[in-house]
Formats: C-alpha cells, structure tokens, sequence
C-alpha cells in the first residue's frame, strides 16, 4: 500500500483545538459544504462505525448535492470489500478497525464517485467490541484525494464512559475538520 501518514488525536487534544482554532463542531459540516463549493470540489463519505452520521451531517446543509454525490455505510466487511475495493488481504492482516483499511475505505469512496476528496470511519463506538489492542473509542479516520492518502488514529474515549453516540459524534467531529485541514491547506 506505500506509506501511510499516520496522526493521532484524543477526544480532549481535539476540543482543545477546536477552542484554540475557534471551531464550533456543531457548524463544522457548514464550513466543509461552503469551502467545498468556493473551491468547486466534492467530498465522497465511506463510514462504518459512524453508520452515516457524516452524510447526514453533510447532506443537512442546505447546497450540498453540489459537492456531494456518494456516501456508503460500509458496516459489513463484504461491503467494504464489494463497494470500496478494500482488500480481502488488509481485513485478514490488519482488520476493519486499522488505518489501512480507513484508507482503502476513503479511496473507494472517492473513486467509485469521482470525488476530489474520500473520507472515512472505522472503529469501535462502543459500548462492547474493545479489546485491550484496540479499545472502545478507538477510530480511525481515512483521508484520500489525489496524490495524498493517510489516516488519524482517534482515541474518542478515554474511560469508556463517553458512549456510543458521543464516540459516533466525535468521529464525524475529526473527519469532517481533517476534510476541512485538507481544503484549507490547515494542519
């Protein structure tokens, strides 16, 4: 697959940004809409364990069937291998829940629609499925556009205590500002 960029954030590096940055992440999918337009660029969603909440999110804003015509809830993995191209071999060596499989999920979403930019979620929201290597709240992000492909490490639950739909939300929160970092040029 080549070499993979590899971040990380935590629920609270994330908050702690966003209120450094100004962010409201209730109005992060606004922006992601409005800056997607001005630069005449589509975004395509490949999501898992937030089951669609970023399409939703997306596709509340009112102007966004110009810069958006595909998202898949790829919550089976024969969807993912089936709809995206993930490969077989990435879930055998990897699993669902890796940054190359987040990567994979992004590329398939951008290529199956012909966007500009492919983001993705895969994790475990909890409230069981975690393991010690990979625990409630872990969720990777994937990114892809051209010539650029990688994934953020989210750690969205500190104690397992935040629940699935605060992970679920949070995930959208990191997927829809790194689309945002990536139109912007903003690390």
């Amino acid at each position: 697959m080549g070499k993979l960029i590899f971040g990380t954030c935590t629920a609270d590096s994330l908050k702690k940004e966003f209120k450094e940055k100004g962010i409201k992440p209730e109005k992060l999918q606004e922006t992601v809409v409005k800056t997607l337009i001005s630069k005449g660029k589509k975004l395509a969603t490949a999501e898992s364990c937030t089951g669609g909440l970023i399409s939703k999110r997306i596709t509340d804003v009112p102007g966004a069937s110009a810069v958006f015509d595909c998202g898949v809830c790829s919550y089976a993995n024969r969807i993912k291998m089936n709809i995206l191209g993930v490969k077989e071999e990435t879930l055998k060596k990897y699993g669902a829940v890796s940054a190359q499989c987040a990567v994979e999920m992004a590329q398939g979403a951008a290529k199956i629609s012909g966007a500009d930019i492919g983001v993705s979620t895969t994790g475990i929201a909890g409230p069981d499925g975690g393991t010690a290597e990979k625990p409630v709240g872990l969720v990777y992000i994937g990114i892809y556009t051209e010539g650029k492909k990688y994934a953020v490490k989210a750690f969205l639950d500190k104690n397992g205590s935040a629940g699935r739909d605060k992970v679920r939300e949070r995930a959208s929160n990191v997927a829809l500002y790194r689309v945002l970092t990536e139109l912007t040029g903003q690390m």
